[in-house]
């Protein structure tokens, strides 16, 4: 082999090095360049002007939350939402950022759930955040690691991995502020039960210090199940969320209705009537003050659920109602009486 020969294959293997080196920097470069920015430009400087959020997904089930002057509100229920979990889904969103590059092939989308949302069989959820000067859209499809999801940018082909994780709710219900009331039973002194079968009875105590509840209404030859037999009813308006709300309606004929006032040792007095229906609970609230102290608390609570029919977990619905029968020892069970038989009867 000439000199000559030796000398081009190197310089041909040279070449070829430092091609596959730029080829190799080219890769790296544009796929690590967008790491780091920014998936929504403009939005994180823009969350206080944000007046509206519409979240869609492909069976049709939509979100609307709209920004009044004091709070935001469920559209598809007129109710408050819950602002704690919006102002996050806010701040993830404005801080969202590429972590990687993924495909800008349509018909790859389906893989990572970002497909548009009127395709009949899309699996993840468009989120529209209006403000008077700029829309942002979003399509938020599947997580990954529990830090990270696929996202692409509506009108845009290319997708993404990005982080942090957006957590994405179309269902209206599950925006609502769950809070209805929360009375601690330290507070509690007195509740009056009228079930919707059976007899009506009371329950108090006379102090705070007094641990159990005395039931009153016991009818002769019972006995409660022991002496803290109503002590739960204490707590049943204590951290009472509820699943779903509606305009207050009235119940359909023949519903039986059930009612409970709870009255607490400050003077807040709190009357709750309820019923079911094909299986949920519905509850209504209206707070009374029977002594000063206790008055902005009344109106505080009636500025809120006035006008609203609530749906609480079942279990919940059964601790706010309860049935004396159910505080007392079942009643013995009579034996039949038996005819033994020594052998054939006599005629």
């Amino acid at each position: 082999m000439t000199v000559r020969r030796v000398t081009l294959l190197f310089a041909i293997g040279i070449v070829i090095i430092a091609l596959a080196a730029w080829v190799s920097s080219r890769s790296q470069t544009g796929g690590d360049s967008i790491a780091g920015t920014t998936v929504l430009p403009g939005l994180e400087s823009s969350l206080n002007g944000v007046t509206r959020i519409r979240i869609t997904k492909a069976d049709r089930t939509a979100a609307t939350l709209n920004r009044q002057a004091s709070h935001w509100v469920v559209g598809e229920r007129g109710y408050p939402a819950d602002s704690g979990k919006l102002r996050k889904l806010l701040l993830d969103l404005g801080s969202l950022q590429a972590v990687q590059r993924k495909t800008s092939i349509a018909r790859n989308y389906s893989v990572l759930g970002v497909e548009d949302v009127t395709q009949p069989k899309a699996t993840g959820a468009r989120i529209d955040i209006i403000s008077p000067g700029k829309t942002w859209s979003l399509i938020v499809g599947s997580s990954v690691d529990g830090n990270n999801c696929y996202v692409r940018v509506v009108d845009s082909a290319q997708s993404l991995l990005a982080s942090p994780l957006i957590l994405v709710d179309a269902d209206p219900k599950l925006w609502l502020d769950p809070a209805i009331l929360d009375v601690a039973q330290s507070r509690v002194s007195e509740i009056e039960q009228q079930p919707a079968k059976g007899r009506g009875f009371t329950v108090s105590r006379e102090k705070k210090t007094q641990a159990d509840f005395t039931v009153q209404g016991i009818p002769r030859g019972r006995v409660l199940t022991g002496a803290d037999a109503a002590d739960s009813m204490g707590s049943a308006l204590s951290a009472l969320t509820l699943t779903d709300v509606r305009k207050a309606t009235s119940p359909p004929p023949g519903t039986g209705l059930a009612h409970a006032v709870f009255q607490t040792f400050d003077g807040l007095e709190i009357e709750v009537s309820g019923y079911q229906q094909a299986s949920t609970g519905y509850i209504d609230v209206m707070a009374r003050a029977t002594g000063k102290s206790a008055a902005a608390e009344a109106q505080q609570i009636n500025s809120r659920v006035r006008g609203w029919d609530y749906e609480i977990p079942d279990y919940r619905y059964d601790e706010i109602f309860q049935s004396l029968d159910g505080l007392l020892k079942p009643l013995p069970v009579k034996k039949a009486r038996t005819h033994a038989l020594s052998g054939p009867r006599k005629k």
